[in-house]
């Protein structure tokens, strides 16, 4: 089964979490699982969407405990570990999504380059050097099925 980890942040546009919605929906359609940080927000919404289309949502928790874990899940995986979950959602998909911007975003989105996984990224912050220039690596697309295809995993 392909594995598909999804972040973004808890305080999410209501655009963010529209594409989380639509984009956790066309993920379940493909049969993939979702991997998210399991709580509100970004990761509520893509959690609801793969959950509407009968998909297997997997949330990986900060906390000891499933309390305060979104309703959508199948199944929550408490950690006890703090942010240093980020590491295992990064690691756990075949491609990362990444949905808006916020500081634990950007750890994912980094943890998911540096072992070299395809990163697509719709909204949120744009990465560039020092000199402007877009940092490569991270594929930006503006739709939620330009997301799916261009994670190229489903050929």
């Amino acid at each position: 089964m392909i594995q598909v980890s999804v972040c973004g942040p808890r305080e999410a546009t209501q655009q963010d979490l529209a594409n989380a919605r639509e984009i956790g929906r066309l993920l379940a359609e493909r049969g993939a699982a979702v991997i998210c940080g399991g709580y509100s927000g970004v990761m509520n919404a893509v959690a609801e969407g793969s959950a509407s289309a009968g998909g297997l949502v997997i949330g990986i928790l900060s906390q000891h405990t499933k309390t305060d874990s979104n309703p959508h899940l199948t199944v929550a995986i408490p950690t006890g570990i703090g942010e240093a979950r980020n590491a295992i959602i990064a690691l756990a998909g075949d491609a990362v999504i990444v949905v808006g911007g916020s500081w634990g975003t950007l750890s994912e989105l980094a943890l998911a380059r540096r072992r070299g996984a395809t990163v697509v990224q719709i909204g949120g912050w744009r990465i560039s050097d020092s000199s402007g220039k877009p940092v490569s690596g991270v594929i930006y697309a503006d739709t939620p099925e330009d997301v799916i295809d261009r994670t190229g995993l489903f050929a």
